[in-house]
């Protein structure tokens, strides 16, 4: 790593998808545990009702986390990320935070073929709204996500202009593709240059 890492206190908030209860094997909690250790502030809420979700909902809790917890760094999983964007395009981030992570977006074809999720099919957002609610936005996805057939690269990363890490071959970077304990990303996390690439598990 070509700069130090973060040190002291630095607040994050992890943030998880569809049908996710915050499992212990999980990659967000071994993230959570690994940051917390280091002295970081670290909020990994369980969003309400996760297998029917409510966007309405999801964006209030959302606000109160940002408000309450004033995180510096957001790390978005699977339909989280969708979370964000709704937040982003409606003005509804309080403060911009320094950096957004967006690991695994869904695309809007594969949510709108499950009611409990169509409603969080992308909106029309623009880079000027991802500006306004972060300085630094990044994907991460892998090429093969059954979530996001087309490709995340092409669906979000080109038309919004984001950074991105395409994984060969790692499915939804979930716990089905063996994501638990994910080094790389830690890297990531700790590095306030941006530049770590997140790399495979």
């Amino acid at each position: 790593m070509s700069t130090p890492p973060i040190t002291g206190e630095h607040g994050f908030l992890l943030l998880h998808g569809w049908q996710n209860r915050r499992p212990a094997a999980h990659w967000q909690s071994w993230l959570a545990d690994r940051l917390t250790a280091r002295g970081h502030a670290v909020t990994h809420p369980q969003l309400p009702e996760p297998d029917d979700p409510d966007l309405d909902t999801w964006l209030g809790e959302l606000r109160t986390h940002l408000t309450a917890s004033r995180p510096r760094t957001v790390v978005c999983h699977s339909l989280a990320c969708l979370l964000w964007l709704h937040a982003a395009a409606r003005g509804l981030v309080p403060a911009p935070v320094d950096r957004v992570l967006l690991v695994a977006p869904p695309s809007g074809s594969v949510l709108k073929g499950y009611a409990e999720v169509a409603a969080f099919a992308p909106p029309p957002v623009t880079p000027a709204h991802l500006a306004a609610a972060a300085t630094y936005t990044r994907l991460v996805a892998a090429d093969n996500d059954p979530y996001c057939p087309d490709g995340a690269a092409a669906v979000y990363a080109e038309p919004l202009g984001l950074p991105v890490d395409v994984l060969p071959g790692e499915a939804h970077l979930d716990l089905d593709a063996g994501y638990g304990s994910w080094p790389s990303l830690l890297d990531w996390c700790l590095d306030p240059s941006n530049s770590t690439p997140v790399t495979p598990r």
